[in-house]
């Protein structure tokens, strides 16, 4: 009996296995809503008419009498707003046009059997006359050379702790801390080091908005360079994925409104001076040849790249991805600002809260900017609003790349991160 019960368990075992492998996946939707420009390049000229052709597909077929909302206007200040309107051939076409610079956007909503399917495309008008809206403070470099300071008079107390279950035949895995801005507060991270003697150029990932554990760079670093990944909250970045939901969603939920009118206990005040310290960390490292540090990121993760760029001389290269942060008082003056749009919803923000945040507007950093710069961003992106993101890359004045993707919103194609990765690798000397 106890063998017969033996063979059963093998055979529920295998056909599980079995159903797990062959079961189908959901992927995408059977029916699309195509929004396409009449310009290949998406751009346009002040004045200059864009027309949208939309079509709404099902199996590939243009979807007879489809009902579809609409809407047209600059990013996030939509001003024609249509519902209910039926496609007897399953497509039309709208048209838009701007008479200042700036990204003008058509969406578009279809309903089919209980269901609502979106798609979109978004223009830009004369994109490199956008001038950004951001005042610079007149203690903008004083502030942060004062604050940077401050921090390092706090010793750096490393900690390198050897992961040999991530390590390679090539590089060994740590995880690392360092204190940052007063002692106690420390930020973690995962350096990857290549095994073999030597002195390499360097690579600091800073991370995305949200709360997470982190792996590591392995695979630049298996091409010759030290990487760097690090965390932004103070709290390690190798424990379970539940503990950092439980702080997203309790303790940090939204941490960057934190304190947003106050200088010294403002959230991102510590996670710039973290940046920082980082390259502190990096600097001290025996391995590190001094010549080569770039620094990288998406979203929040590209307003601390070119945050680190405007602040820290020792960074020669950086790239930024959709950067978030940009521009923010741009939507006092009724155009789309970036991520978290502070001032979106509080449309009346305090004097204490506008100067303050000037502090650490991404536009005042690029205009700092002196070492060469890859940018990529989809001008389809609704967490940062393109007219943000060229707003800094247009303020930028020393040596720069601005690579579209044009379809994507936030997020990236693998293209897209090909690029992005030999761009970095060029300027790092490690390229093969």
């Amino acid at each position: 009996m106890i063998r017969d019960r033996f063979f059963i368990v093998i055979a529920i075992l295998f056909l599980m296995t079995w159903q797990c492998r062959t079961s189908a996946q959901i992927k995408g939707n059977e029916i699309t809503v195509m929004v396409s420009p009449d310009h290949d390049d998406w751009n346009y000229g002040l004045g200059d008419k864009c027309e949208f052709t939309v079509s709404v597909y099902k199996a590939q077929n243009l979807l007879r009498d489809v009902v579809i909302d609409y809407e047209l206007g600059p990013v996030m200040y939509a001003d024609v707003k249509k519902e209910n309107v039926r496609l007897k051939d399953g497509t039309c076409r709208l048209t838009g046009r701007m008479d200042k610079p700036g990204y003008y956007r058509c969406k578009v909503r279809a309903h089919s059997g209980g269901r609502t399917y979106e798609g979109l495309a978004t223009v830009a008008f004369a994109p490199e006359k956008i001038e950004a809206a951001a005042q610079m403070p007149a203690d903008f470099k004083a502030y942060w050379e004062r604050n940077i300071s401050q921090a390092r008079q706090t010793p750096l107390d490393s900690r390198m702790h050897l992961l040999p279950e991530r390590c390679t035949d090539k590089v060994n895995v740590y995880e690392v801390s360092f204190q940052n801005e007063q002692y106690g507060s420390r930020i973690y991270g995962i350096l990857c080091m290549p095994k073999a003697e030597g002195q390499y150029p360097a690579l600091l990932r800073v991370p995305g908005a949200g709360v997470r554990p982190y792996s590591g760079d392995t695979y630049t670093a298996s091409k010759g360079a030290i990487t760097l990944e690090i965390g932004i909250h103070g709290i390690p970045v190798t424990m379970s994925q539940d503990v950092y939901d439980r702080l997203a969603d309790g303790a940090l939920r939204e941490y960057y409104r934190f304190n947003t009118d106050n200088p010294t206990s403002f959230y991102y005040r510590r996670v710039v001076l973290g940046v920082i310290r980082a390259i502190d960390f990096i600097d001290q490292l025996p391995q590190y040849n001094h010549k080569a540090l770039g620094v990288t990121g998406s979203s929040q993760g590209g307003a601390l790249s070119i945050m680190a760029a405007g602040l820290d001389s020792r960074v020669t290269c950086y790239a930024a991805v959709h950067p978030a942060l940009c521009d923010h008082e741009a939507f006092l003056k009724g155009r789309a600002g970036g991520w978290p749009h502070y001032y979106y919803y509080d449309t009346k923000p305090s004097d204490k809260t506008i100067e303050n945040i000037r502090h650490y507007d991404v536009v005042n950093f690029a205009r700092c900017i002196t070492v060469p710069g890859w940018f990529s961003w989809g001008y389809n992106d609704e967490v940062c609003p393109p007219t943000s993101m060229q707003a800094a890359y247009n303020s930028v004045k020393a040596p720069k790349e601005f690579k579209p993707y044009l379809q994507t919103g936030h997020y990236w194609y693998q293209e897209q991160w090909d690029e992005w990765c030999e761009w970095l690798w060029n300027k790092l000397g490690i390229y093969e």
